[in-house]
């Protein structure tokens, strides 16, 4: 097998590309492209085929046979990983598929992580009964600062590589962990998600024995990155790469208030044959409700839609806002199909104590406005690295 070139420059891609008429499907097909190293011209054969999970699996598996075949390893890692995306507990091509790509992907990336001149390094942190995947590199050069960086809800620690290395090139050192409800911590370890993220942060902090760090969290890091920072002072710069006040509330954002309203007295209730008979009627028409609930119940140890409907109160900012008091940075997107950016006011209005707060908007003028602004990576990381550099120099003049 052919290795990449790990020493190369990074290029992150830039682009939205309208490839499937459902919103979710569309989206993921983006991501492929964009974060995970699929190539247009390849999505593009497949995308109008797919119309539900199933059509998904079948399609995003016959890429990534096709790319193996055509000797382009990097392409079929893509197309295998998130194959699995749309896979429901129990099909047994869901760890199958998973633990596919991630063997290509450590042997396509080999020289990353190994041989004389590696440019980053791999550890397992044990935390409680697993071990947590940490990817670490250094840049050429004094170092701007350290980040510590992870993802969200249905992020993959293999994913973020090309964020790690670019973040490197920006002059900073970078550690990267996957923790409980992630990737292999979840899929191959069993761990699932804890709404206690401080607690994972705090096994990755103390093993490295790391202070004045930028904690970075993706999506549902929106909520983890700055719930781990209430608790840990070690951690003196938030970037909450999504607007992320409460998951219960994101959960319907984008429905019609009416239905938002009837959500929240439903729940109050604890009306769970009703809550249940509404979702799946949903879930039969809308494949990103569909998913939602079916990785979620997965994901959060959730028995039916109004458990883990439930289990997502406990991801709240409100009840430990007062306690963040580091600098903030919040992410938005302005067509993102899971969370109304305009969220915003309500999180704004609980961070009483932080130190600054920052809020960018992207657009779909900077081919941004998709959910973590999947389209253009390179211009939002380099915010990010712009606004840790700016933040330490105010603190320091």
């Amino acid at each position: 097998m052919e290795k990449y070139d790990v020493h190369q420059p990074i290029i992150l891609k830039k682009g939205v590309y309208q490839l499937n008429d459902e919103a979710n499907f569309n989206y993921q097909l983006n991501r492929v492209i964009n974060w995970d190293g699929g190539e247009l011209s390849d999505v593009q054969k497949v995308a109008g085929k797919i119309h539900d999970s199933a059509d998904w699996k079948r399609e995003l598996i016959g890429l990534g046979d096709m790319a193996m075949k055509e000797g382009r390893t990097g392409n079929a890692i893509a197309y295998y990983r998130m194959s699995e995306f749309f896979m429901y507990d129990g099909d047994p091509d869901k760890r199958k598929y998973y633990e596919k790509a991630t063997k290509l992907f450590y042997e396509y990336y080999a020289d990353s992580f190994e041989g004389d001149h590696p440019r980053s390094e791999r550890y397992d942190v044990h935390f409680e009964n697993v071990k947590l995947p940490v990817m670490h590199v250094v840049p050429e050069g004094k170092s701007k600062g350290t980040i510590l960086l992870h993802g969200g809800n249905d992020s993959y620690f293999e994913e973020f590589l090309f964020t790690v290395l670019y973040m490197q090139e920006k002059g900073f050192e970078v550690y990267m962990f996957e923790g409980p409800g992630q990737g292999g911590v979840m899929r191959v370890q069993g761990m699932h998600f804890t709404h206690k993220w401080e607690k994972p942060v705090k096994a990755v902090l103390d093993y490295f024995k790391l202070k004045d760090v930028t904690i970075i969290g993706i999506s549902l890091g929106g909520y983890l990155a700055p719930r781990a920072a209430a608790f840990d002072k070690r951690i003196t710069k938030v970037v909450a790469w999504s607007v992320f006040p409460c998951f219960q509330d994101i959960l319907v954002s984008m429905q019609p208030a009416n239905i938002q309203k009837a959500f929240h007295v439903l729940m109050k209730l604890h009306a769970r044959p009703l809550m249940n008979l509404v979702f799946g009627k949903k879930a039969k028409k809308s494949p990103v409700i569909d998913w939602g609930i079916k990785h979620g119940c997965y994901a959060y140890e959730a028995k039916d839609a109004y458990s883990y409907a439930k289990k997502l109160k406990l991801y709240d900012l409100e009840p430990i806002a007062d306690k963040i008091t580091q600098d903030m940075l919040i992410l938005g997107a302005n067509r993102d199909h899971f969370i109304d950016y305009t969220l915003i006011g309500r999180e704004i209005n609980m961070l009483k104590n932080v130190r600054s707060l920052t809020f960018r908007l992207f657009t779909d003028k900077e081919d941004a406005q998709n959910h973590c602004n999947v389209g253009n990576g390179k211009l939002t990381i380099d915010v990010i690295c712009d606004w840790i550099e700016q933040t330490d120099k105010n603190n320091s003049g």
